[in-house]
């Protein structure tokens, strides 16, 4: 049987309601989980590591980065066929994205969540678990990059988004659709994730601003954060690239101070380019030095762009991570 470590952080696979709050929070440990999804070990050697208790949001990029090393101690012992993460949701698609593109490894990383705690008579995490457990086992899943499963569904790392708040359905890739889906036990591929690329790095910059832009934005939030020592930013942008033409000027002032500055869409699905040119549109914000980060959403560009900056502040450097 292959073995299979199950690294625990926490989140709601890991709550119940607490009697005096009524509200859910962290209680189980690994091995007390793993005791109630007791047909795990017909199916593998599990072993379970503690990471934490953290609730997603809780989680930070600098715990994302430990945990990345963390996993990659234990792979680099040889005794694991596949690695599991249990993670709050919030966060979970910022955290599967980090691992992604800092372990390289073939064997299958798949992270899970849980949209119901374990009080509620239909409790998924169980569920989540043995399907995670099934795609390690199958060697298809080898040189996949990090997987996402809930629900049945596995999906990229890279290309996976929540998109609703509470469903058990919520993880979706809106561009491509998913990877392929588990079903009683059975694994099923139907394509390749669309890109598969690492940075390897031990550092992160967390010194990085995410704004999204909306109708008639100034420069007021763009001129803020360049002046209070930014790092790098992140902008939503609307449509396939674009925005006002007061916040264009705003941007403008970030470029010009040398802080990089990666566009995105706020749209859920669809890519970001350089194709209008009126005040404001794609071409000027290129021609300014704009990085144009395809595909990514805003929380997945920012996770990239701090792996980025805790490689090199180098401008062309950065534009190979972003527009290669």
């Amino acid at each position: 049987m292959k073995h299979i470590l199950i690294v625990f952080t926490g989140g709601t696979f890991s709550m119940k309601i607490d009697d005096k709050t009524g509200g859910a929070v962290p209680h189980f440990s690994g091995n007390e989980l793993m005791e109630m999804i007791p047909e795990a070990f017909q199916l593998a050697e599990i072993e379970t590591f503690d990471f934490g208790k953290y609730p997603g949001p809780h989680v930070t990029p600098e715990l994302m980065l430990q945990l990345s090393k963390k996993i990659r101690e234990f792979l680099s012992t040889g005794k694991y066929g596949g690695v599991i993460v249990t993670h709050g949701t919030d966060t979970l698609e910022e955290t599967a994205y980090l691992l992604d593109l800092t372990i390289k490894t073939e064997k299958p990383i798949v992270v899970i969540g849980s949209m119901k705690n374990s009080s509620e008579p239909d409790w998924d995490g169980p569920r989540n678990l043995l399907d995670a457990i099934h795609i390690c086992l199958n060697d298809n899943s080898k040189n996949l990059g990090v997987l996402v499963c809930l629900n049945g569904e596995i999906n990229a790392a890279s290309e996976v988004t929540k998109i609703y708040s509470d469903s058990v359905d919520t993880f979706q890739s809106l561009d491509f659709g998913s990877l392929g889906f588990v079903q009683n036990g059975k694994v099923i591929y139907n394509r390749l994730p669309r890109k598969l690329e690492i940075l390897e790095t031990d550092n992160i910059n967390t010194n990085v601003d995410l704004i999204t832009v909306y109708a008639g934005m100034d420069d007021k939030f763009f001129k803020f954060s360049a002046d209070s020592g930014v790092d790098g930013i992140v902008v939503e942008a609307l449509g396939i690239g674009n925005v006002p033409p007061k916040a264009f000027y705003g941007i403008k002032y970030a470029v010009e101070k040398g802080i990089p500055v990666v566009l995105v869409s706020r749209c859920p699905a669809g890519e970001t380019d350089y194709v209008y040119s009126y005040e404001g549109a794609g071409v000027h914000l290129h021609n300014l030095g704009v990085l144009f980060s395809d595909f990514l959403n805003g929380q997945k560009a920012r996770i990239k762009l701090m792996l980025a900056l805790g490689k090199t502040k180098d401008m062309g450097e950065l534009s190979k991570s972003f527009e290669n």
